[in-house]
């Protein structure tokens, strides 16, 4: 049998390039060798997002857009973590064997109490208990689908520390295997995707090309990419170009190794650069952004979907609940 990945997606609004390289096609690429589960965590989103009309029409954006790449449904469980309420009455028994000094190391909240303490105010102001709490729901996330591996970026694996050590706790109280140890899969070499200034695309920076955007914007955007002063005429080195970068990720390599040519050779500015990064970027992004389209057209279908794959999810998580239901004496 497979093992079983599960990877957790947070509704951060509208995707961009850098999260297609750098998290979707490594995260869908899961399924070719894994028994593999997506969720949106839209409870997660909870601690941040406040206003019901930008958090519904984010996990919207966030599902089509997971869908568009890629994802099947037909193959894979995807599901938004919100439908499976024994989500929630797994992180309540979890509670009872985690110690308050495990939420207290956290990151997160550490690096919360650490800004209040630099401004003088109160450590936990603005903290709430769904951020204190964080790892406990993220825990009973990976636990309750009996997850052998969750990709995580470095930052990250402190939480699947922490789950072990939630489940650890359990099945050391009820001398059984309650729960599964879960393992991180640390992602290593996680694509590094030059914004239209040169660093890393980030929404933070305002640097980025959305994945899904219509051709006209997409060639203005890749137009307004930054590049250096040197002439036409001039040898240019394809490796500190950021237009190659991109355009690298985009073609084949025999293209890419034909473009690497031409700017050795010179004889060609930046502009045929752009040019060319648009051509190959537009040849893939377009059927994407077309069935992106259609499924933000059709809400009733694109939550037919995701409630479809919560049914799935539902029966893995019922069985776990019942056998820590069981465990604790409470069946």
């Amino acid at each position: 049998m497979k093992k079983i990945s599960l990877t957790g997606i947070k509704p951060t609004g509208i995707l961009h390039i850098g999260n297609y390289f750098g998290a979707l096609k490594p995260a869908l690429g899961l399924a070719r060798d894994y028994e593999a589960r997506y969720f949106i965590a839209d409870y997660h989103a909870l601690n941040t997002m406040k206003d019901p009309a930008e958090l519904r029409d984010t996990i919207r954006q966030v599902a089509a857009g997971w869908l568009a790449s890629g994802l099947d449904p037909e193959r894979v469980v995807f599901y938004r973590q919100s439908s499976v309420p024994e989500t929630f009455e797994l992180s309540t028994m979890l509670m009872a064997f985690t110690a308050k000094g495990l939420m207290n190391r956290a990151h997160a909240y550490k690096a919360a109490v650490e800004e209040n303490r630099e401004k003088g105010n109160d450590t936990d102001a603005g903290v709430n208990m769904g951020l204190f709490t964080y790892p406990v729901l993220m825990a009973a996330d990976i636990l309750l689908f009996d997850s052998d591996v969750v990709p995580v970026g470095k930052d990250q694996v402190q939480h699947i520390e922490m789950a072990q050590d939630i489940a650890q706790a359990v099945n050391a109280n009820y001398r059984s295997e309650v729960l599964k140890i879960p393992q991180a899969a640390v992602e290593e070499q996680v694509a590094v995707v030059p914004g239209l200034d040169g660093r890393k695309m980030s929404k933070s920076y305002g640097n980025v090309i959305p994945l899904f955007a219509p051709e006209k914007e997409l060639r203005a955007l890749i137009m307004r990419i930054v590049t250096n002063s040197q002439g036409v005429e001039e040898s240019k080195d394809p490796e500190t170009s950021r237009i190659y970068q991109l355009y690298r990720l985009f073609a084949s390599a025999e293209e890419t190794a034909a473009l690497a040519r031409r700017y050795r050779e010179g004889g060609m500015g930046w502009g045929e650069a752009k040019e060319a990064l648009f051509s190959v970027a537009n040849r893939e992004l377009a059927p994407l952004r077309e069935k992106f389209n259609g499924l933000m057209a059709d809400p009733a279908r694109l939550d037919g979907i995701l409630g479809a794959g919560a049914e799935k999810a539902r029966v893995i998580a019922r069985a776990t609940v019942s056998r820590m239901r069981k465990a604790a004496g409470i069946d």
